[in-house]
């Protein structure tokens, strides 16, 4: 197909569904689906396609006829350029419906799962300011909008401290405020950037890799603690030291204030020495009693309060008595196994992350939790009839796996195991159905329950128990 036939206009298109990744669906006057960024459910546009596939095109509305009744106004100045927040302009009562409605049609499309009556979706009492961890970038050459660069006027500052455009490894979005990081977050952010900017700190280059300041990391929690952690490109002692005074004596509720000097080509930080600077090296969580140990390192849910609601469904899926030995597998920090413990004989966690492992054990000591063990290995390998043999045939399965999945060999072992029932926590539908309809013959599904994790945006998490045929 020419350049030429793969770009057309369509005209007065109907909006008439919300699919995969926060886009939304119309349909051609050919028959195929569109896929489009910009658009609510109920919106009658004009689009431009850029792309045309066998089955699909993908396009962009570039002319509103008809607003749908779905949309709702954005909270945040940054909508439609961060990327970060795609379902804004559709109001909270939509995005549920859509996110239960992926939900149901992947168990039963994809997995060929014969559903009980589907619990209504959980949907989360904050909308905004949730999340517990944000990651900013600073940048020396801003992302300009379209205006800016048509004004012809002297743009001034091009520093940045924000987020990533999306697709676009180089350019960062100044933000101004957030919506989705409670304070003092957004004041941090600011107040850091003017400071930097005040004093002559260099904002980093990621194409020429110069610059001194590369990124900036807030984590809150529910106990009122807060860590900062801000990821220098090279040592720089006097300006530094300069920074982080400045973030300690205005922020006194900073509670672990760390830094890492990182001049590798990439920003992650995993592989590198976090340095303690002023306060402690840690934060806390606390769930139902339970406090959980958090570095800068350490994988904690995003959203704390909405975690509880996901890890007592959960719980409560799992129907403990107090005589079970339950697995817990791809355990994490061990946080569902400990949630769990005070209702169960013995839990076994089982992570391939050995930093994961250790923070699971410390956590565990602290919460004088005596009855749960944890193992690390890549959960395919280290998930075989000796491990069973040794540490016994489990009652109750809980399992959390990566988006993409559990292993089919992990699949197997299950059935193999046929325990007598199987608690599948998901943050993806789709592999979750692929794994349940290998289960199928041997489990069937009675009870589902979807949790919104992250408002205004396209992701779901999901709650499955499996009970023996």
């Amino acid at each position: 197909m020419s350049r030429k036939k793969r770009k057309q206009i369509f005209t007065n298109v109907e909006v008439v569904d919300a699919g995969a990744k926060g886009k939304t669906i119309a349909k051609a006057p050919d028959g195929k689906v569109i896929f489009l960024p910009n658009a609510v459910p109920g919106d009658v546009v004009d689009v431009q396609t850029f792309k045309a596939r066998k089955a699909y095109y993908e396009g962009k509305a570039t002319v509103f006829h008809k607003l749908s009744d779905k949309r709702t106004k954005p909270a945040c100045e940054h909508f439609g350029v961060c990327g970060g927040c795609k379902w804004q302009d559709m109001a909270y009562e939509h995005q549920l419906y859509y996110k239960q409605k992926e939900v149901t049609n992947n168990l039963t499309r994809l997995g060929h799962i014969e559903l009980p009556e589907v619990t209504p979706i959980l949907g989360s009492a904050k909308q905004y300011f949730y999340r517990n961890k944000m990651e900013f970038s600073f940048s020396d050459s801003r992302w300009l909008t379209l205006e800016e660069v048509q004004s012809g006027e002297d743009l001034g500052d091009r520093n940045a401290l924000g987020f990533h455009i999306p697709g676009m490894w180089d350019k960062i979005l100044d933000v101004k405020k957030c919506h989705l990081q409670q304070d003092p977050s957004n004041d941090i952010r600011n107040l850091v950037k003017a400071f930097a900017i005040e004093n002559g700190l260099e904002f980093f280059n990621t194409r020429n890799q110069t610059g001194l300041l590369r990124t900036m990391m807030i984590r809150t929690s529910t106990t009122g603690d807060i860590m900062v952690l801000i990821q220098f490109f090279q040592e720089d002692k006097e300006k530094r030291e300069l920074l982080l005074d400045f973030i300690a004596e205005t922020f006194p509720a900073v509670t672990s204030l760390l830094y890492v000097i990182n001049g590798k080509a990439n920003d992650t930080i995993y592989d590198q020495e976090i340095i303690c600077y002023k306060g402690e090296d840690h934060i806390f969580e606390e769930m139902e009693g339970l406090k959980f140990k958090i570095n800068a390192k350490s994988f904690y849910q995003t959203n704390s309060e909405q975690a509880f609601e996901l890890y007592k469904i959960t719980r409560d899926f799992a129907g403990l008595t107090g005589d079970e030995l339950v697995y817990d597998l791809y355990t994490g920090t061990g946080t569902i196994a400990q949630f769990v413990s005070r209702k169960a004989k013995k839990v076994v966690g089982v992570e391939a992350v050995p930093d994961a492992i250790l923070a699971a054990k410390e956590n565990a000591e602290r919460n004088n939790i005596t009855n749960c063990e944890f193992f690390v290995g890549d959960m395919k390998n280290v998930f075989n009839q000796h491990f069973i043999n040794t540490h016994g045939v489990p009652d109750i399965i809980i399992t959390d796996p990566p988006r993409d999945g559990m292993h089919k060999d992990v699949v197997q072992q299950i059935l193999n195991i046929a325990p007598k029932r199987v608690v599948y926590v998901s943050c993806n539908s789709a592999t979750q159905a692929r794994d349940l309809a290998l289960m199928d013959d041997m489990y069937k599904v009675v009870k589902t329950q979807a949790v919104d994790m992250f408002p205004q945006t396209f992701h779901v998490e999901n709650v499955v128990l499996l009970e023996k045929r």
